[in-house]
């Protein structure tokens, strides 16, 4: 049988069932009040028809009795939900139809049978009501997490572009560097970049020797050597050469470098050199600026930048918001 999940109040329909069928289900009218205490129902609302079997036996009417009592109960609410949840499990659960009357069995099967039809039918809306609202709560659930997330990701975002821009006034580079080193970090893994070996800083800015900051990223399913170089000259040959030859003997998938000046020809030269057997990337940070001012996906930047160097064999085709240059 199923699980009684009848609604506050018993429907006229279901009420009119019980009505019907407790007198034909019940031999005697002590049967009826011993039903009724059985199910849980409060002994002062029966009082009354104690009293009124027996003092008045004749008066007693099953059928006017069992309205009454049920009434009452549909009356009182949710205080009641739980006798008259039990009183119609109890009749959807009768089986043992040798107890009525002779002439009652039959009609009490058939009552029985349309109860529980009813119930079924009353419990599959049940069911079919706290499923639909379920899952209306697990997708507005849903729908709030992927605005949180999309809340939390422009605050991050937002907070990575006010350090990057800081770091503009920022004169001593040993300072400079270890605060960019923080911010990429950041960046690539708020742009869903996994970061394998975080970048780091390296080497020291006695001597005048410029920061130098690797790191290993995976961009789709491939890792890359990141190289980052803030100088004021133009980056030549000399100072790009060291980061292929770190990707050639870590047998990476590639490598991309982020200067803050230029590039000289030479050095982008010898990068479309070492397409033929790595994927090599130039990258301005001046890109990176303007995608955090424009709000453009730092992943899509280095896809179109990568299959630029994989497709047009050229290591250094500027993105520009949609349009390549």
């Amino acid at each position: 049988m199923p699980t009684v999940n009848i609604i506050f109040h018993y429907p006229p329909e279901l009420l009119s069932l019980l009505t019907e069928t407790l007198p034909r289900l019940c031999k005697s009218k002590r049967d009826l009040l011993t039903f009724f205490q059985g199910a849980g129902v409060d002994r002062s609302l029966l009082s009354p028809y104690e009293t009124l079997l027996k003092t008045n036996k004749d008066g007693f009417k099953k059928s006017i009795v069992a309205r009454e009592i049920l009434t009452k109960l549909n009356e009182i609410g949710e205080r009641s939900l739980r006798e008259r949840r039990e009183i119609v499990k109890r009749v959807t659960e009768f089986q043992d139809f040798s107890v009525c009357w002779e002439s009652d069995q039959a009609s009490a099967r058939g009552l029985v049978a349309q109860i529980r039809e009813l119930v079924n039918v009353k419990d599959a809306f049940s069911r079919i009501n706290i499923e639909r609202e379920q899952e209306r709560k697990q997708r507005l659930g849903e729908e709030a997490r992927k605005a949180d997330i999309v809340r939390k990701l422009k605050q991050e975002l937002e907070e990575i572009k006010k350090s990057l821009f800081a770091l503009f006034g920022e004169t001593n580079p040993y300072k400079r560097g270890k605060a960019l080193e923080n911010v990429l970090n950041r960046y690539f893994k708020a742009s869903g970049i996994s970061v394998s070996e975080a970048i780091t800083l390296k080497g020291d800015s006695t001597n005048g020797i410029i920061e130098q900051i690797d790191g290993v990223v995976q961009i789709r399913g491939h890792l890359y050597l990141v190289e980052v170089k803030w100088e004021q000259d133009t980056l030549g040959r000399d100072k790009v050469a060291p980061h292929l030859v770190r990707v050639f003997s870590r047998g990476l998938a590639g490598g991309i470098v982020i200067s803050y000046s230029d590039y000289s020809p030479a050095a982008i030269s010898d990068c479309k050199d070492a397409l033929r057997d790595k994927i090599i990337v130039l990258c301005k940070l001046d890109e990176i600026v303007r995608a955090l001012e424009h709000g453009v996906n730092l992943t899509d930047i280095l896809h179109f930048k990568i299959d630029a160097a994989i497709i047009q064999k050229n290591p250094f085709l500027t993105y520009a918001f949609g349009n390549a240059s």
